[in-house]
């Protein structure tokens, strides 16, 4: 029979079996290995189940509006997605670009939904005047309709990219067929209105690329545009929030959303005045992103 003993200083700890400070008793070695193999296979079983959401995740959770952590994931999902041959086979790279083409401190302007009669001119003269480039991003029927300012941007030195036809951020939920129609005879309307100028850039309204959509703009030489830094100009938060929301959400990534068309955009242009100055009083320089 074990003999009780009163606990001496050197003790760490109490001895388990002295009355009243003992630890918890513990379960059986059969119920411990009960409960570990049930926690163990419960584990399993919701990494399993969080694995097959992450499969089943629609692409435009890899850059949703006002979402910077997902704005920032590299959508290996989408990127590694094999080319479907049922579909023309793409001659551009398709996986979502969203970093500079260019090493060091870069960013890269993408301007939405223009060309526009009252916005896009204000906003080519605050890119001249800071020397900063930008990537147009172009509806089909807004370039068809002021084929001349479609003309200018190509002629200061910025490039376009393809936004679709008519803006359908539901796109995703089509089928191939239309999303076809929305990329390419949005394609054919902005290479008409400039003459033939190059698209390098494919950019799905709202960020709801799909692996169909993705394949027909690269088949089409067209790369799909994401963006790491959304400022959400288009809702008009005021003119501080625009800039700040572009400071902060650079230490993201590099390609930065902002609109020319859409709206009012006095917000976007008075963000801009400030924002160019800022970037290159702190070192970046502007580049456009990998094609």
């Amino acid at each position: 029979m074990r003999q009780h003993r009163e606990p001496k200083p050197s003790d760490p700890t109490p001895p388990s079996w002295y009355p009243g400070v003992g630890r918890t008793p513990q379960p059986s070695r059969r119920r411990t290995a009960a409960l570990r193999t049930a926690v163990l296979g419960a584990a399993a079983l919701t990494l399993v189940g969080a694995a097959g959401a992450l499969m089943k995740a629609p692409e435009r959770l890899a850059q949703p509006a006002g979402s910077p952590a997902a704005a920032a994931s590299p959508a290996s999902a989408s990127a590694a997605t094999a080319p479907d041959p049922t579909l023309p086979a793409p001659v551009a790279d398709m996986s979502i670009s969203r970093q500079s083409e260019d090493p060091g401190k870069t960013v890269n302007l993408t301007i939405d939904d223009g060309p526009d009669p009252q916005w896009t001119p204000r906003i080519l003269d605050v890119l001249a005047r800071n020397d900063a480039k930008a990537v147009f991003c172009m509806l089909g029927p807004n370039a068809q309709a002021h084929p001349d300012l479609a003309k200018q941007v190509v002629a200061a030195g910025h490039r376009l990219c393809d936004h679709s036809v008519s803006h359908d951020t539901a796109m995703d939920h089509k089928d191939a067929a239309y999303q076809e129609r929305e990329i390419v005879d949005g394609l054919t309307m902005i290479q008409d209105a400039t003459g033939g100028a190059p698209v390098p850039y494919y950019r799905a309204p709202g960020g709801a690329f799909t692996p169909e959509s993705r394949q027909i703009a690269a088949a089409h030489g067209m790369r799909p545009l994401g963006w790491n830094a959304d400022t959400r100009d288009f809702e008009r938060p005021g003119v501080d929030k625009i800039v700040e929301t572009a400071k902060a959400q650079l230490r993201i990534g590099p390609t930065i959303l902002l609109h020319d068309g859409g709206g009012n955009r006095a917000q976007t242009l008075a963000a801009l005045e400030q924002l160019l100055p800022w970037f290159k009083d702190n070192g970046y320089t502007f580049s456009f992103p990998k094609r």
